[in-house]
């Protein structure tokens, strides 16, 4: 059985503070932290590992940097010190668990390295492909 590591490779502890409601954009959606870095071209988990890393103040002087230039909430316009401020305290304390080992491993000459899961998996959707095409093309007898 796969482990919740497989399943979800972001730490948990990020969750809190990537789905905390920052506003609602021009359409009428709520908008979260998850949603604003999206938006804004960031990798949530990555930016979050590195706001943790920051500590609380200096999380918070990015985080208003970055809504600032996060033009889809209007009310963050005016009110991107509070929000800010709101969204740093929901980040976690410390070193996350796992963070720093959940990044994407590289063999030596730069390459993504490949999970062994995932070869895994390959595997058996190739077997069950030959599975189909051999055992549909009976004789019908």
């Amino acid at each position: 059985m796969a482990g919740p590591k497989v399943l979800n490779p972001h730490p948990p502890e990020f969750e809190r503070f990537l789905y905390a409601y920052v506003g609602e954009d021009r359409n009428g959606y709520f908008v979260t932290v998850l949603s604003t870095l999206a938006r804004l071209g960031l990798d949530p988990w990555t930016e979050t590992a590195e706001l943790v890393k920051l500590g609380r103040d200096d999380a918070r002087a990015r985080l208003g940097t970055l809504l600032v230039r996060f033009r889809d909430v209007p009310a963050l316009a005016n009110d991107h010190g509070r929000v800010a401020r709101d969204l740093s305290r929901l980040l976690p304390e410390g070193p996350t668990l796992g963070a720093p080992q959940r990044t994407a491993s590289k063999l030596d000459d730069g390459r993504p390295a490949t999970s062994g899961a995932i070869w895994a998996v390959l595997a058996i959707i190739f077997i069950l492909f030959q599975i189909l095409m051999v055992g549909g093309s009976g004789s019908g007898e």
